[in-house]
């Protein structure tokens, strides 16, 4: 087993790795939850019918009361009305201050399940069981919990560090080829912004199969760039901002297809590409670097440009939580593994990158 800890005084957690982890749930989370009676493990549609029993059957031999709370499939379970129906679901099951929340399944049960623990009875423990790469390596780490507004994605949300995060490499194998790979746009990040060794290491292996060989080395990897930078920036006010290459654009790419036509994963990938392209053009990235960053997101099937209007970037840009008044910190690259925040007008960042667009 990998083992990494979360440093947050008086928050710390663990984060496992090993195959097979999904069965012994049940004894890791009384491990850390030795009070609890009762969990509300919170799932989706999807992975219920994959590993629903399995998780249920081993946190009832561990002693626990359990209820399964599904939800439909998809980033538009990320709402206040799913939330608000998880808050009542979980008072009538009889949960208490001394009990706690799982959320089992990808990014989008991870942020609905993390905030709706972090607010029920104002706040209660939660653990982290992602089952997608994407929530493995990326939002099952770190404390983000959110839900989508009608004008944005993530605009409610808390940070509410989990008691413990079990990631099991196998839970990887019953994923689709365009979902894994959409997890692989942020193993890629993990590499632009701090290990340019790491995204070389990425670069050479651009199939499923010679990614899965050496996934624990992946996810230990990116967990701990991502641990370091949230022990020394819990609330996302400094160096943590870093973790956002390719998302101020990346937004702009899910808000202009409706959060339908493409998958955070793929919006980010071409927020990437876009973000490096807006890194020469201000003087700050090498040339070479958006050619490296494109070629490393196609070998792995991600699109290195989406089409987004003006009005389209300006609405994602104006709403983005890195933005001071009429400015806006982008994350730009000064070289493969090395990451930058930029401050800029938010009028010109919409300028900039709209042009690229008109340039045959």
């Amino acid at each position: 087993m990998k083992t990494l800890t979360v440093n947050l005084p008086g928050r710390e957690y663990d984060i496992l790795i090993e195959r097979g982890l999904l069965s012994q749930a049940g004894d890791r989370i009384r491990a850390v939850l030795p009070r609890a009676q009762k969990l509300a493990v919170v799932t989706d549609s999807n992975v219920k019918s994959l590993y629903g029993d399995m998780v249920l059957a081993s946190l009832a031999a561990s002693g626990f009361d359990c209820r399964l709370f599904p939800v439909p499939a998809g980033e538009e379970s990320k709402n206040p009305y799913q939330l608000a129906a998880l808050w009542e679901g979980f008072l009538d099951f009889g949960l208490t201050r001394a009990d706690g929340v799982v959320a089992l399944g990808g990014g989008v049960v991870g942020d609905l399940a993390g905030f709706a623990a972090a607010t029920v009875l104002r706040g209660v423990a939660f653990v982290q069981i992602p089952t997608t790469l994407l929530a493995q390596v990326d939002s099952s780490v770190g404390g983000k919990v959110a839900v989508d507004l009608d004008a944005g994605k993530n605009l409610a949300g808390a940070f509410h560090q989990p008691r413990l995060v079990l990631m099991d490499p196998d839970a990887l194998d019953t994923l689709s080829l365009p979902v894994f790979m959409d997890g692989m746009a942020e193993v890629l990040k993990y590499g632009c912004i701090r290990d340019g060794a790491f995204f070389d290491f990425l670069t050479a292996r651009p199939d499923r199969a010679k990614l899965m060989a050496d996934i624990e080395h992946i996810l230990y990897t990116c967990c701990e760039i991502k641990r370091q930078v949230v022990a020394e920036d819990e609330l996302d006010t400094g160096a943590r901002m870093i973790l956002n290459f390719g998302h101020t654009l990346g937004h702009a790419y899910e808000l202009a297809g409706q959060y339908i036509e493409w998958t955070h994963g793929q919006a980010v990938a071409a927020g990437m590409c876009m973000a490096a392209k807006l890194g020469v053009a201000l003087g700050v990235t090498p040339a070479d670097v958006p050619d490296r960053v494109a070629d490393a997101c196609a070998s792995l099937g991600l699109p290195t440009s989406i089409y987004c209007t003006a009005t389209e970037y300006a609405a994602a840009v104006g709403r983005d939580k890195k933005g001071a008044g009429a400015d806006i910190t982008v994350i730009l690259l000064d070289g493969i593994g090395r990451a930058v925040p930029y401050q800029m007008p938010k009028a010109q960042l919409v300028r900039l990158v709209n042009s690229f667009h008109k340039v045959p």
